[in-house]
């Protein structure tokens, strides 16, 4: 009888719930270094890969892919589209850069050294950030799903909806695989959701205020780009000077 009113006090005293979760813990940014950035740049997606920075800029007339010097900010290399397309999102794979465009329902595929143009392929709605997972593309579209594609035929495999405290989570822009992680910029806000990819459920929130450099709702924080081999992070916005490596939370 002793040892039944013990259990019974244990489960007053400690209940189990299972659906409940720890408070997400929101994170100031520690910033390493800085680093230039060209401020007419509208940036849409950042990406690094073998030292160098890959950038994708929007507004139609001044969408380009470039590659970029980090310690300098000087473009390497570009290419500029067609001033029908308003560019968005890019990630690397398989030695391919993908890039997305707004609202044409088209995407792009580049060879990664020459940036010839390797195909083209639909978007079904709009797109905005673009990322992969090593296997699969993540996709954003303004939504508060994440869509896991197909490289090769860019079939929907699934789709993934982003939660903080049960709540959709909506305008998920720049996408970024970080760690295990996807990290997503939020469109006209100075934060960045660390989400989990199978879940959705938002696991952390990165405040960028302090470092931002928007003077507008249009020059937002939009880029971030993962270092793997490195550790290191890096992220800028809309028309902003610089680009920042930030500590790892």
């Amino acid at each position: 009888m002793n040892v039944l009113k013990t259990i019974i006090l244990v489960i007053y005293l400690f209940p189990w719930n299972c659906t409940q979760s720890s408070a997400v813990i929101i994170s100031n940014v520690d910033v390493i270094k800085k680093y230039p950035h060209d401020n007419t740049a509208f940036t849409q997606g950042l990406e690094f890969h073998a030292g160098r920075i890959y950038e994708s800029t929007g507004l139609r007339g001044s969408s380009e892919l470039r590659k970029i010097e980090l310690e300098t900010g000087r473009v390497i290399q570009r290419r500029i589209l067609d001033p029908k397309f308003f560019g968005e999102g890019i990630t690397i794979l398989q030695n391919k850069v993908f890039q997305l465009t707004w609202k044409s329902g088209k995407g792009f595929v580049y060879d990664l050294d020459s940036f010839d143009l390797d195909r083209e392929f639909k978007i079904s709605g709009e797109g905005w950030g673009l990322s992969n997972d090593g296997n699969n593309l993540l996709l954003s579209n303004g939504s508060n799903q994440i869509l896991f594609l197909d490289p090769q035929t860019f079939q929907v495999l699934k789709r993934v909806s982003v939660t903080l405290n049960d709540k959709p989570q909506y305008l998920l822009n720049e996408l970024e695989y970080v760690a295990g992680e996807i990290w997503a910029n939020v469109w006209k806000k100075d934060e960045i959701l660390r989400i989990d990819p199978l879940t959705g459920i938002v696991l952390g929130i990165l405040d960028v205020g302090t470092i931002s450099e928007r003077l507008s709702d249009d020059d937002v924080a939009n880029g971030i780009a993962w270092d793997e081999e490195g550790r290191k992070i890096y992220i800028t916005g809309k028309f902003w000077s610089y680009i920042y490596e930030i500590k790892m939370p």
